[in-house]
């Protein structure tokens, strides 16, 4: 089964995430599938707006933490200390890229966002031109807690500093309501209206000429790219890597390897274990 389909109906290019059985999780092979459907969507002359969506009960719930952090998949997310951080930064570079590839598509891309898209999923969803979510989807970048940086770094060139550090101080999950009120993403709206309000849009923006829809992308993200969204990425991803390897990463990921990713990430998200003494916290925790 294609991990990620493309389709073309009309003017419309149809990006999906198709590994619905782990919510769309990223594993070795999705970023570079990812960066394939967009170059697809931008060398047919025909398609004036992509799509991009997750097959299943959910967009993307991130990296594939048992692929990676309980050691089953390629094993570069993690090395053997010391580690090399240059090898680290040119295998999550890679990735990197793939996903910006969904920034520098010279068509628009609008993500539509149902279940959740958090972790890694936001990093691909916040790559995109504009973000409808569900009122009761989530989105957060919980490892930002412990084992993680947001690669693509587009939390605070969508939110501003103030509230990008709210959202990765925490690690919290917000749903698509709070996350238009934020300014987030473009427009939260009940789940069972979702579809017919991305379609709407994207019928909308497919009346415009090809040329005219790059020209107006090109500006708006050059105004972000003087910014020096390029450097505060290159940061970020080696960043990531530090994260990883840092000892309260470490410990995340044995702990992982011990009692199965599922506890781990609960125990991380709610705040009940102390990564640095590698032990649980009592008392009550953030729910």
């Amino acid at each position: 089964m294609a991990k990620v389909l493309f389709e073309k109906t009309g003017r419309i290019g149809r990006i999906t995430l198709n590994r619905p059985e782990v919510l769309n999780a990223i594993d070795d092979e999705v970023p570079a599938l990812l960066s394939q459907a967009v170059a697809a969507a931008n060398s047919d002359t025909g398609i004036h707006v992509i799509v991009l969506a997750g097959n299943g009960p959910a967009f993307c719930a991130g990296y594939d933490l048992t692929f990676y952090a309980e050691g089953e998949g390629s094993g570069q997310v993690t090395q053997d200390m010391p580690w090399d951080a240059m090898k680290d930064f040119a295998f999550m570079s890679v990735n990197t890229d793939h996903i910006l590839s969904l920034w520098r598509s010279h068509k628009p891309v609008i993500c539509k966002v149902h279940g959740h898209a958090v972790a890694g999923g936001s990093d691909i969803a916040l790559c995109a031109d504009m973000i409808v979510m569900a009122e009761d989807a989530k989105i957060g970048y919980m490892p930002s807690r412990v084992w993680g940086c947001p690669t693509t770094a587009m939390w605070v060139y969508r939110l501003g500093p103030e509230k990008a550090k709210r959202m990765l101080f925490t690690g919290d999950k917000i749903d698509g309501a709070e996350a238009e009120r934020l300014g987030l993403v473009l427009k939260a709206v009940p789940a069972e209206a979702l579809d017919a309000e991305v379609e709407a849009l994207a019928e909308r923006m497919a009346s415009v000429p090809v040329n005219q829809l790059m020209m107006q992308k090109m500006v708006i993200n050059q105004a972000i790219e003087a910014m020096g969204l390029a450097n505060t990425q290159r940061l970020a991803t080696l960043l990531d890597g530090i994260a990883r390897h840092s000892p309260e990463g470490l410990n995340f990921k044995n702990r992982a390897e011990t009692v199965g990713w599922k506890q781990a990430v609960d125990e991380r998200d709610r705040g009940s274990y102390d990564w640095t003494g590698d032990r649980p916290i009592d008392g009550p925790k953030q729910p």
